[in-house]
């Protein structure tokens, strides 16, 4: 019998020893052969792309001024149509009953029905109350001010950039090929993305290419969890909260009883689900029995089957509460995305291409800098000098949500980040700010422009890495897949920043 159980532990280790590789590796790894000539011609599309530099830097620097909410970000989007219109691109606009939403499209005099159609994403909202100078201490410019927290106007910038560098490089080789830079408000909770997919501004479109700014350079395979968000509205009646609580029925209390019901229920859902709350609405005045009263939940994981039976959980919560409080209850989804599927044979190309290219290198003013932000970091992750570097290649699952998830059920989609901040810098801070409104920023959008032109090239080149791409995304979805927007049939929630 002892030996029995020691045999037995020695396969459950080997098991598990199994089961943490293949989360950590990708279970089937493509084999990508770049030949000599697509080298040499995508290097050139990346050189045009770095060619454009410095006008994506004052581009972006004019976004990350801006730094205009979700939804309102219109002279930010007019900024970018004006320099894609400008380097001979249409451009269309009000995409998707969008207003700050557009598509702009380069389609070579070679092109046919039988050429490919690439899409680049470019976001370019930012985030509230995170106003920041761009220097390496807190330091605000504007109160209640926004600010760039995320990185989007490198992200947008560098995006343009990419797009014109490569329309450069169809012209100069006589090669045929559609480019769209897919302008996408309101990534921050308003799913500006899904709305586009729902109106099928992707159906034509062979293979998407994005990345996203952030303190490393990577380019692995990665998920992230699935989001569904709403407001729960409570409606009760005022009254003197000294002389006549008895006649008065508190709509905060309605929002309290959910969120207690809803913190029990963490002990009972998956680790990796995530439930997250603010109180946007708690009533005037304390000597007023509130009449109304709001909670805006976010409920995250990696299957999105998953988040819609949670959203549900949460929904009866609130329902409860109301019933419990004698007040009424009224539930607006915000935004729904589903979880980045990724394409292992789009991932390899570009990682490769960024193994190739390398990190960024700071200047001795850049270092300085960098030094002095880490010194108001909590527990830094990455140290300082990887920005150097490109993180090991793996299959990844994040934690954060991005309407990019929607897009890649849709169309074979590859992304990556490079090193816009300082090493060790969380997204949606200040220090993000600060460090891409500088030099440090520009670098890493820089380094995002010519991958993006180098592996757009290299896949307009060979065909066959786009169909692989198709197939593998086919077999992903499964032969039963639907598409269906979490977020339902509502329109845009154009407001939803005001």
């Amino acid at each position: 019998m002892r030996y029995l159980t020691l045999f037995l532990c020695a396969v459950l280790a080997v098991t598990s020893a199994a089961n943490a590789q293949s989360q950590s590796q990708p279970k089937s790894q493509p084999q990508i052969q770049v030949d000599s000539r697509t080298e040499a011609l995508s290097d050139d599309a990346a050189s045009l792309a770095q060619g454009q530099q410095s006008t994506g830097v004052a581009l972006a620097d004019k976004l990350w001024s801006l730094a205009e909410l979700g939804y309102q970000e219109y002279q930010s989007s007019a900024e970018l149509q004006s320099y894609l219109g400008a380097n001979g691109f249409s451009v269309e606009t009000n995409v998707g009953a969008i207003p700050t939403a557009f598509v702009a499209t380069y389609r070579s005099p070679q092109a046919s029905r039988a050429t490919p159609v690439l899409a680049i994403l470019a976001e370019f909202d930012a985030l509230p109350g995170l106003n920041q100078a761009a220097t390496p201490m807190r330091q605000v410019t504007q109160q209640d001010g926004a600010g760039h927290a995320c990185g989007h106007h490198l992200f947008g910038a560098a995006s343009a950039q990419a797009a014109v560098g490569l329309s450069q490089w169809l012209r100069a080789n006589r090669i045929g090929a559609t480019i769209k830079l897919v302008g996408t408000p309101a990534e921050e909770g308003g799913s500006g993305k899904v709305y586009l997919a729902r109106a099928g501004v992707f159906d034509d479109v062979d293979v998407v290419l994005h990345w996203h700014p952030s303190d490393g350079n990577s380019a692995s395979p990665s998920s992230t969890t699935s989001n569904k968000s709403g407001r729960f509205t409570f409606t009760g009646r005022a009254a003197h909260a000294a002389s006549a609580p008895d006649r008065g029925r508190s709509a905060l209390d309605g929002v309290e009883a959910m969120n207690f019901m809803v913190n029990l229920m963490r002990e009972h859902v998956p680790q990796t689900a995530r439930l997250h709350y603010v109180i946007t609405d708690g009533g005037d005045a304390p000597n007023i029995v509130p009449e109304t009263a709001q909670v805006y939940y976010y409920v995250r994981h990696p299957d999105k089957d998953q988040v819609v039976k949670l959203f549900e959980r949460v929904e009866k919560a609130a329902q409860a509460a109301a019933m419990g409080t004698g007040t009424r209850v009224d539930v607006e989804v915000m935004h729904g995305n589903y979880p980045v599927l990724p394409n292992l044979t789009l991932a390899k190309l570009v990682n490769d291409n960024l193994v190739n290219m390398g990190g960024v290198q700071y200047s001795p003013t850049e270092h300085e800098f960098a030094q002095t932000i880490r010194k108001t970091l909590i527990a830094p992750r990455r140290d300082l000098g990887s920005e150097q570097t490109v993180a090991p290649y793996r299959v990844r699952q994040s934690m954060g949500s991005t309407d990019v998830g929607d897009v890649s059920w849709l169309v074979p989609t590859v992304g990556f980040t490079t090193a816009t901040w300082v090493p060790g810098t969380p997204a949606h801070s200040w220090q993000a700010v600060a460090a891409g409104g500088m030099s440090i920023g520009h670098k890493g959008m820089g380094l995002a422009a010519r991958l993006l032109a180098k592996s757009a090239a290299q896949l307009i080149l060979r065909p066959d890495i786009v169909s692989a791409a198709k197939a593998e995304l086919q077999r992903s979805q499964g032969p039963d897949f639907v598409y269906a927007a979490l977020l339902g049939d509502r329109q845009p929630p154009l407001d939803y920043r005001k």
